[in-house]
C-alpha cells in the first residue's frame, strides 16, 4: 500500500469525514424526530440528532466537495454520512441504547457504510480503498472523539 492510495480513498471519502464531523461544531436546536418516539416507546433517533446538525453535515460535506471540485459526489458522501449517522441512532434507540451511549462499529462504521453506498451510482470506489477505509475510520474516529472530548465540544469520548 503506497501514499498515493492512501492519499486517494482520504481524498475520496473526505466530504463524509467533514459532514460527521460538523454537528458536532454546528449542531444543537430542534431534533430531527421532532421528540417523538418509534411504536416501541422509546425515541426515534434522540435529542442528539438535530435539524440544525443534520443540514450542517450535508452543507460543510458538500462544500468540501465543491473544493475537491466533485460537488456531486460531496452532496452524496455527505447525505450518506448524515444518514447512516441517523440509522445509527435509530438502531441504538431500538436496542435500548441512551443518547451518548457507544455502539462500536456501529458508530464508526455507519456513517462510512451509508456514504459509499449513497455514491456508489456516481463515483464508485474500488473494494480495495473501501477495504482500507473501513479499517481506519474507527481508529480516525476514536482519535477524533477523544480530542474533542479533551477539549470540551464533545460531551463523550467514545
Amino acid at each position: 500500500m503506497d501514499l498515493s492510495f492512501i492519499l486517494g480513498a482520504i481524498w475520496y471519502i473526505l466530504p463524509s469525514y467533514f459532514a460527521n464531523m460538523s454537528p458536532v461544531l454546528f449542531g444543537g436546536g430542534r431534533p430531527l424526530d421532532m421528540g417523538r418516539s418509534f411504536r416501541d416507546g422509546r425515541r426515534i433517533l434522540g435529542d442528539h440528532k438535530t435539524i440544525r446538525g443534520f443540514l450542517s453535515g450535508i452543507i460543510v460535506g458538500t462544500l468540501v466537495g465543491f473544493i475537491q471540485g466533485r460537488p456531486l459526489q460531496g452532496f452524496t458522501l455527505s447525505l450518506g454520512a448524515m444518514v447512516g449517522d441517523c440509522f445509527g441512532s435509530f438502531i441504538k434507540r431500538r436496542i435500548g441504547l441512551v443518547e451518548g451511549q457507544s455502539a462500536p462499529l456501529l458508530d464508526q462504521e455507519g456513517f462510512l457504510i451509508f456514504s459509499l453506498i449513497f455514491t456508489y451510482p456516481i463515483e464508485g470506489l474500488a473494494i480495495e480503498p473501501v477495504i482500507f477505509l473501513l479499517i481506519i475510520t474507527p481508529i480516525l474516529h476514536w482519535g477524533t472523539n477523544f480530542l474533542a472530548h479533551a477539549i470540551g465540544i464533545k460531551e463523550v469520548a467514545h
